[in-house]
């Protein structure tokens, strides 16, 4: 009786080992865990920022934001707000952290506004390398930014000079996903006009924006179309809004106007609801280009720098070395010099 109870509990199954079950068990393990990711916002203010991200996650990180007035924006900084909350859904839990920069380009001179986000930047990474470096490496937070939306204004005629110089100064530390914010002043033919200079300009200025992956070839045909239209989105050209309108009986978030609704999750109005499928679908992606990419720069670079520091202070203890061995020398020979005087003297007498 016990045993074909335990053969119950052991089926056995010829030609069959099991370890086809290991994704069973990683994925159970990784949804225990929870997952983590970060995303920084970054763009002037006015473009919508706070409302796409709270559109994009149905939250309200910015229950209660102070707006500044003009004189003070004169002489403002960038400041660096991160705000961390919990989300659930279906059993699946994100700690997200998102982490804005009020400030930026809001100054009469913004030649140093973006020195501060580098430094935040560079901070993560450099904690993340004490913390892996450590002797509890088991409960490690990892902070360290995946992606970073930044955000276009569609008032102009393409990236401004600070858009360019800013996103050449974080290319090679973070993924960058450019965002045309408040696409819905813009018509259609606007829209794709702006998007194409935009992408011109990326190229002649040697800029490296996040590249979505290639789609396997043992991939369904849906997700090989999914991926080319989210790649030919690129820049997405979003609208955020936290107003539910009520249209034709169904309430949608969207923005009211005396011609007609603008919806938030209609792909024919906006590209919002790619922009948060490429953030959903590609945010494991995100986090290992982050690790094998950027992160693996920041380290090697900082062992290069730490090799060199070393070798600079064998050189300078070779140095001192050799100079007091040189300074010894020379007594000696002040020594020798003196007594061969001191010998002559009688002599002279």
């Amino acid at each position: 009786m016990s045993q074909s109870g335990e053969k119950g509990k052991f089926p056995e199954t010829t030609g069959y080992v099991g370890f086809a079950n290991l994704p069973n068990q990683v994925h159970r393990k990784s949804v225990k865990k929870g997952f983590e990711f970060t995303l920084m916002v970054v763009g002037e203010s006015g473009l919508g920022k706070s409302t796409l991200i709270n559109s994009l996650f149905l939250t309200d990180l910015y229950p209660e934001r102070y707006i500044p007035g003009a004189a003070e924006k004169i002489e403002r900084t960038v400041q660096i707000e991160a705000s961390t909350v919990e989300i659930e859904e279906r059993g699946v839990k994100l700690r997200l952290t998102v982490v804005d920069t009020p400030g930026y380009g809001d100054a009469i001179n913004s030649q140093d506004c973006f020195k501060t986000i580098i430094q935040y930047i560079d901070n993560q990474f450099e904690r993340y390398l004490h913390d892996e470096s450590g002797l509890n490496r088991r409960h490690i937070v990892d902070n360290r930014v995946h992606c970073c939306f930044y955000f276009i204004s569609p008032f102009g005629h393409g990236l401004k000079p600070l858009d360019v110089e800013f996103m050449k100064a974080i290319h090679s530390k973070v993924n960058i996903v450019p965002v045309i914010a408040k696409a819905d002043t813009l018509t259609l033919r606007e829209r794709d006009r702006l998007k194409r200079r935009i992408l011109d300009e990326i190229s002649e200025h040697g800029i490296r924006i996040y590249q979505l992956p290639d789609a396997d070839s043992d991939e369904d045909e849906e997700f090989k179309e999914q991926t080319r239209v989210l790649k030919a989105s690129v820049p997405f050209a979003v609208i955020g809004s936290n107003q539910l309108i009520e249209v034709k009986g169904k309430k949608i978030r969207g923005r009211l106007y005396p011609w007609g609704v603008v919806e938030v999750e209609n792909p024919e109005h906006n590209d919002f609801l790619k922009l948060r499928t490429m953030l959903v679908t590609h945010m494991q992606d995100l986090q290992e280009v982050t690790q094998d990419l950027h992160y693996e720069n920041f380290r090697s670079e900082r062992l290069k720098t730490a090799g060199r520091k070393v070798e600079d202070e064998v050189l300078d203890k070779d140095q001192i070395l050799m100079e007091k061995e040189a300074e010894l020398r020379r007594m000696q020979k002040m020594i020798a010099q003196m007594q061969a005087q001191m010998k002559m003297k009688p002599g002279d007498d």
